[in-house]
């Protein structure tokens, strides 16, 4: 297999959990987008001679750094428009469309809807983190990196992965506690 296409394999294999990750940390899904698109152009501009192996790593060092530099504008941006008095704005209201398409696999219509609904609180129950805790969580649970690979991707100590993911396991049993 040529590198064009372990490269699209990897891009292809990584960007839904990279855009859940992206939209748990903005809120908005086009910001979402916008921030997983350019993390693939970085990572394919910059790092696809590397090693095969450390793309994975690579990638989501690449992706929390246009998280973070997205909090920074965002908070220059708020600061600004408050300054001069002008609440922000936002187009989105939230909705997804592709939500109200009806699934016509599903035979248990109701084990599909409380399917929905826990997804749906965990989804919120994630939101609720703090953006540390969010991505160490996400990093070793969807993208099952050791504690290493999650600390080089957050750029922290192993013992910050550990006590940022404890964290986060013990605020998302109790939130979510009373579901099942």
């Amino acid at each position: 297999m040529d590198i064009k296409d372990k490269l699209n394999r990897f891009l292809t294999d990584v960007e839904r959990r990279a855009f859940k990750m992206a939209r748990f940390a903005t809120g908005n899904t086009d910001e979402a987008l916008d921030l997983v698109q350019d993390a693939m152009f970085g990572f394919v501009r910059h790092y696809t001679s590397r090693p095969e192996g450390e793309w994975n790593v690579l990638f989501y060092t690449i992706l929390r750094s246009r998280i973070t530099d997205w909090y920074r504008r965002n908070s220059v941006r708020k600061r600004v428009l408050s300054w001069l008095g002008r609440a922000n704005n936002d187009c989105e209201n939230g909705e997804d469309p592709i939500q109200d398409v009806p699934d016509t696999a599903t035979l248990n219509p109701f084990e599909d809807i409380l399917r929905h609904e826990e997804a749906m609180a965990l989804e919120r129950a994630i939101q609720m983190l703090p953006i540390r805790q969010q991505q160490a969580f996400l990093l070793r649970v969807w993208e099952e990196m050791d504690v290493r690979q999650t600390a080089l991707v957050m750029g922290c100590s192993e013992g910050s992965v550990k006590a940022h993911y404890s964290r986060a396991v013990h605020t998302l049993r109790s939130l979510l506690e009373d579901i099942r």
